[in-house]
């Protein structure tokens, strides 16, 4: 019966709908607007890097610390970790739905922060990140070259320079890894027979490196306080850290009354990648 009143009335019903439509537009900037809500858990993840090391080993002496002191922290729901043989460790650890995730990540970094002093110092040295981060991968992109020049390596150590930096600052991206060859690195070969021979170990030789592949600050000549006969004020420029083959070859690694043995008399040097573990 109400729908036939404006079946038998065309143009009262015509007016009637446009000036709804025209009610709907004025309103609609000032109608509240509800997004999604929050359906899918926040998600803090730390890793590690102790090279060298295996799965157990990593298990033992990265995870177990690290794991005593993150479990329990408020508003997690689970965790899980992994530990591979190339040494890279991950732990992801769910919070509650409606958890502030950016108070979620510092509390998680302050638990961690307080477990390492129990890690390896190869790990402290290359660090322990806390990020806030899903670890559900979004995209999954492969560069290619037609170029033979343009190897894996060439191409990983483009990305890491060029790509990551640039995708990472993308609204919603929590972190970029790049897989593969990675960076360029200086890969030192020790020959054991010549290392025995010369009565030096491993340990002799990174010192070594360690000790002569730094940057130093050589400070100025005529800095006040000064001689009051000083007009001129000069900064020390000094070389920096060792940037080819060449001259890591030339770092010292014993001295005694006849000779000196340089890294090239006991290694091979080359500028390789800074990991072998994936191809």
């Amino acid at each position: 019966m109400f729908s036939r009143f404006f079946i038998e009335r065309p143009i009262f019903a015509s007016v009637l709908s446009i000036i709804i439509v025209i009610a709907g537009a004025v309103a609609f900037r000032s109608l509240p607007i509800s997004q999604y809500p929050d359906i899918v858990p926040p998600t803090v993840t730390v890793s590690a890097n102790y090279p060298g090391a295996t799965a157990k080993i990593l298990s033992d002496t990265v995870a177990q610390p690290i794991e005593e002191q993150v479990n329990g922290v408020e508003g997690m729901l689970y965790m899980s970790s992994t530990c591979s043989n190339s040494g890279q460790y991950q732990l992801n650890i769910t919070f509650a739905t409606g958890t502030d995730l950016d108070m979620a990540a510092v509390r998680v970094h302050n638990r961690v922060a307080s477990a390492e002093p129990l890690l390896p110092e190869d790990v402290k040295r290359l660090g322990v990140t806390t990020l806030k981060q899903s670890p559900t991968f979004i995209l999954i992109a492969c560069l290619t070259s037609s170029d033979p020049r343009m190897d894996e390596l060439f191409l990983s150590n483009y990305a890491t320079l060029n790509l990551k930096t640039e995708i990472a600052r993308l609204e919603g991206v929590g972190n970029v890894i790049v897989w593969g060859a990675g960076r360029y690195s200086m890969r030192v070969w020790l020959d054991p027979d010549k290392l025995k021979v010369r009565g030096l170990t491993t340990n002799d030789v990174v010192l070594a490196i360690q000790e002569q592949n730094v940057q130093v600050a050589a400070g100025q000549i005529g800095q006040p306080p000064a001689a009051e006969n000083s007009s001129f004020q000069y900064v020390i420029n000094t070389p920096g850290r060792l940037a080819d083959v060449r001259e890591f070859e030339d770092i010292v690694i014993k001295t005694d009354a006849t000779r000196l043995t340089r890294l090239k008399d006991v290694a091979r040097i080359e500028l390789g990648a800074e990991t072998y573990d994936m191809t």
